[in-house]
């Protein structure tokens, strides 16, 4: 009976943090502070999982932010709350991938606390991990 290290692949942890496996191997485990292989199973080293969410809070994953629900806020407060851009949003926005507008304050676009939190909740690097 062959043995197997503990921890856990790559392709595991991709699976894990709901990421894309290229992802994890060309952007995350070639940072460095990323933990050092705790041994291999078949071709794939293997990491300790508790290394690996020590780095991945660390590094990968933004802390959630608390907005207040019924407020509304600009692209310029936004960014300022959790570090996404007004472009990225105007990106975002193009693809389909931010809600569009709770209303207007003059010629901006605001959004309502509850709408930027459930459209932050979406992006992957906002998701908690389980």
């Amino acid at each position: 009976m062959v043995d197997t290290p503990p921890g856990e692949t790559l392709r595991e942890i991709a699976a894990r943090y709901d990421r894309a496996e290229t992802t994890v191997r060309n952007q995350w485990s070639t940072h460095p502070e990323w933990p050092s292989p705790v041994g291999k199973r078949g071709r794939a080293y293997v990491y300790d999982p508790a290394a690996v969410d020590a780095a991945v809070t660390a590094h990968f994953v933004r802390p959630a932010v608390e907005l207040e629900p019924h407020r509304l806020y600009s692209a310029a407060e936004i960014e300022a709350a959790t570090g996404i851009s007004a472009g990225t949003i105007r990106a975002e926005r193009s693809k389909g991938r931010w809600p569009a507008p709770d209303d207007k304050r003059g010629a901006a676009n605001v959004w309502l606390g509850s709408t930027v939190t459930e459209a932050l909740e979406g992006r992957q690097a906002y998701r908690r991990h389980g």
